[in-house]
Formats: C-alpha cells, structure tokens, sequence
C-alpha cells in the first residue's frame, strides 16, 4: 500500500508532524504569503533562553515550560514531570487572530494567548537536560512559527514553593494581535471557525478540560465556554 506524501496526508498537531516540520510545509505550500521564523533562528533563541536561565535553575534538572491552553492536553513532547501553577501578573485571553490552522481568512478563529496583569492557572511540564534542545525545537516549531508569541522566563508559583519556567505570551507588535475583542467577537468566532487542525471549539472544550482535570476551573474560560455552546444551540434552532 502506498503511502501519501506529506504534503497530502491531513494535517494534526502531533510529534510526527512537528519532527517532520510539517506545519511549515503546509504555510510554504498553501500560505506562501505568510512570514515565517527559520528554525535557525528557534535555534537561536532556544539557545538565548538557555543562556539566560534565572536563578534557581541549577537545582533543576531540565526546564518547566507554563501550560495554559493546548499543551496542557496535547503537548507533543517528551515530559518527565507535571506540577498544578500559578503564574502572577498574566492572565489568558482569546486575542490571537487565527486565519490558519483553526480558522480561515472567510471565517477567522482566535487563538489563546497570555496577556499582562491578572494571574493563571496551569500545568507546569518539565523537559529533561538530556532531551532539551530537540525537544524545545519541537515546540518553538509549534508556538512560534509565526513570531506571534515571545517566550519569556517566568516565577511559577507550588505548593511546595517557586519555580523557574518558560511562557509563551502574546507579542503585542505582531499582526495577528487583536487586543481588547468584546465576549460576543470572542464567542462569534469559536463558534464557527475551522480549519486543518480542527475547529476552535474543540480547541476551547479541550483546554476547558484539560484544566478542569487538574482541578482548575478558569472563570473566563468557563464563562466563553457556555457562551459558545448556548450561541451554537440558538443557531441549530434557527
């Protein structure tokens, strides 16, 4: 039996797929408009952020990097530990514009993104020493692609005390940054975007999930949730 190509088997956010590079592929095949960063230059900044860890770091073996939205249920890399957050002075917000992946440029999605003040709860997933720059690569390919989001070190709060780790927030001077949407643009747009990677409402009942797994219920989250769903029903009744 044959195998399709690449370029033609569907498309998932799966450790295959980002091994192979494939979401690259699909932006230089189908949006050949859009700007993308090198993985020289995720290599670059990997090795920037590894350079500059914060104090504490010694005493870790590996880096955290902060879950908050689909790397809490599908993080496509090798973890040796999970810990329940919190991260101060960041909150989630739906302010991605999405015109790929899960949306199109006739019905765009958003995506989640960290945004300054406020506080989130989340999972912490730490990547061994021994595995760190391929499997960082793996999700500098998935997070980064576009440039849209910066990753920052950041103080994540346990029970057991404070911890040093990497988040993944919102940067502000790129294109796809729409600040400031009201909660009926936000639900308007999970409610009915789509695209290669799935739809934004499973993206939203997924992360929904996976946070409530943990024991976190995000009141925003929550809030969009029912929302959306109440939006959707209202128009199956139509």
């Amino acid at each position: 039996m044959n195998e399709q190509p690449d370029d033609e088997r569907p498309l998932a956010m799966t450790r295959e797929v980002l091994e192979a590079d494939r979401l690259r592929a699909h932006y230089e095949k189908h949006h050949p408009q859009e700007p993308l960063v090198s993985n020289d230059s995720f290599r670059n900044s990997i090795n920037d952020m590894l350079s500059h860890r914060p104090s504490g770091s010694e005493q870790i073996d590996g880096v955290y990097l902060f879950a908050y939205g689909s790397l809490v249920w599908n993080p496509c890399i090798e973890i040796e530990e999970r810990r329940r957050v919190r991260l101060e002075g960041y909150h989630r917000d739906f302010c991605l514009n999405l015109e790929h992946g899960r949306g199109t440029p006739e019905c765009p999605g958003l995506m989640l993104a960290l945004v300054p003040d406020g506080d989130s709860e989340g999972m912490a997933l730490r990547v061994s020493e021994q595995r760190l720059e391929h499997e960082l690569l793996l999700v500098w390919r998935r997070e980064m692609i576009t440039g849209a989001y910066m990753p920052r070190w950041v103080t994540l709060a346990t029970e057991e005390g404070e911890l040093p780790g990497i988040a993944f927030i919102a940067n502000p001077e790129h294109p796809r940054y729409l600040p400031g949407l009201s909660d009926a643009d936000i639900v308007g747009r999970l409610a009915t975007a789509h695209g290669v990677l799935g739809s934004c409402l499973e993206y939203l009942d997924n992360t929904v999930g996976g946070l409530r797994d943990l024991g976190i219920e995000d009141a925003y989250l929550g809030r969009i949730q029912r929302a959306v769903h109440a939006y959707n029903r209202t128009s199956r009744s139509r």
